[in-house]
């Protein structure tokens, strides 16, 4: 498949692996590379600068292909020091980047100097556009079914990604929702040049999270996440687990609940153990609605071998309906 996106970033196929906390290391970013997309290490999810760096070595041991960094930006009362790691991307010699949250004016520049190409993750048409006035390359265009943080619009993506490629002059990656062939094949009618899937990708077999995690996942329908936050203005979609429960009931409260009250709940060092230790129960989970189409634990290379399968088979039904109707 050739697209904007595979052009842009010297890819087979128009399928990236979003960041994600804790699941964005070397072995699943390697394999999807290898597998013709692009695969993503997530920067902040080694503890230091320096590790991020031998991180990415790892990577390229295993991986002759591109693969890009997410460096997700995100308001926080002890913030890492994001210059740092944008520096370690710089020096390692990466040309890909994905950023996400608040858009780094200052890290872009940089990042351009470097001749990297920028992805940024936007959840609305008028964050994207000014994202593509600061000169990113590409916009991953998050809709409201996504994992993570969909923002505060409620757009979803059947509406949002057309909505973003008719104002964009840039290259729009769809994200959220995005799981197999024919969400894949309907992005793409949609206006989208590429694909982002997170969630999809937690759900193979080179994932670094525990199995027990991965087939509680599978197991479960488009109705089992919820959106926590809500009340904080800082919306976030995650599976429906205990902890999730919790974090709901707390947020329902007439008085509400602060941040310090759902600490507790919702540490990233909780999630992590939960995600490394199988027990799903004992900490957020990120997981988009998609996790109803999820029913299979393949290896990435089978995933995408079998989306663009799928995606193609979609797009030759849809047009022989055309061809049909011409000929009655």
């Amino acid at each position: 498949m050739k697209t904007a996106i595979t052009e842009l970033l010297n890819i087979r196929y128009p399928i990236i692996q979003g960041g994600m906390m804790w699941v964005g290391r070397a072995e699943l970013a390697a394999a999807v590379s290898n597998a013709g997309g692009l695969g993503t290490l997530t920067a902040l999810t080694q503890p230091t600068p320096q590790a991020l760096l031998a991180e990415i070595e790892r990577c390229r041991a295993m991986t002759s292909a591109p693969f890009a960094v997410n460096l997700t930006i995100l308001p926080t009362a002890s913030p890492p020091p994001y210059g740092d790691y944008a520096q370690a991307i710089i020096e390692s010699g990466v040309k890909i980047v994905e950023t996400a949250g608040r858009h780094p004016d200052e890290m872009t520049e940089a990042f351009k100097r470097a001749g990297i190409k920028l992805i940024h993750k936007c959840t609305s048409v008028r964050h994207a556009l000014s994202a593509q006035k600061r000169g990113v390359d590409a916009i991953s265009i998050d809709g409201f079914e996504c994992a993570g943080h969909p923002g505060e619009d409620d757009i979803p993506g059947l509406i949002l990604i057309p909505a973003a490629c008719a104002r964009l002059n840039i290259p729009v990656v769809a994200s959220g929702g995005i799981a197999d062939g024919r969400t894949m094949a309907a992005a793409l009618s949609l206006g989208a040049q590429g694909v982002n899937m997170g969630t999809r990708f937690m759900m193979t077999q080179e994932a670094p999270i525990h199995v027990d995690v991965k087939e509680a996942l599978t197991g479960a329908s488009e109705n089992d996440t919820t959106l926590i936050f809500r009340g904080l203005r800082n919306t976030a979609r995650v599976w429906r687990n205990a902890v999730a429960a919790q974090v709901n009931q707390l947020e329902r409260r007439a008085e509400g609940a602060t941040f310090e009250d759902l600490r507790p709940l919702v540490s990233g060092a909780r999630g992590r153990a939960a995600l490394e230790s199988g027990q799903a129960d004992d900490g957020l989970i990120w997981a988009g609605q998609c996790i109803g189409l999820i029913d299979d634990i393949p290896t990435c290379q089978a995933l995408i071998d079998r989306m663009l399968q799928d995606c193609r088979a979609s797009l030759a039904s849809a047009t022989r309906m055309f061809a049909d109707t011409a000929v009655r």
